[in-house]
């Protein structure tokens, strides 16, 4: 462990970003299992609200530096693809 106060309180914000990280991913996370669970049901007008959903957090979370845009792009990108294939 750290002796030096500005190491300790590096510490102490690193380990609060770490945490506010894995939520916001999380958060993405569970957006994008249900929406695909929604595509995998066949329910189109869920599928679009949820497609709504899962694309503002993750640019939101994209925002605030979690994951890189581009990453966020690719994400939404694939979900679009989905949500386009459901009609084909």
């Amino acid at each position: 462990m750290a002796n030096i106060k500005s190491a300790k309180k590096r510490i102490k914000v690193i380990d609060k970003k770490t945490a506010l990280n894995r939520a916001r991913k999380s958060q993405i996370k569970t957006a994008i299992r249900r929406f695909e669970e929604a595509v995998v049901a066949g329910n189109r007008e869920e599928a679009v609200a949820r497609f709504e959903y899962a694309q503002k957090r993750i640019s939101q979370v994209a925002s605030k530096g979690t994951i890189h845009k581009n990453a966020a792009a690719r994400k939404v990108a694939k979900l679009a693809q989905k949500l386009n294939g459901m009609n084909a």
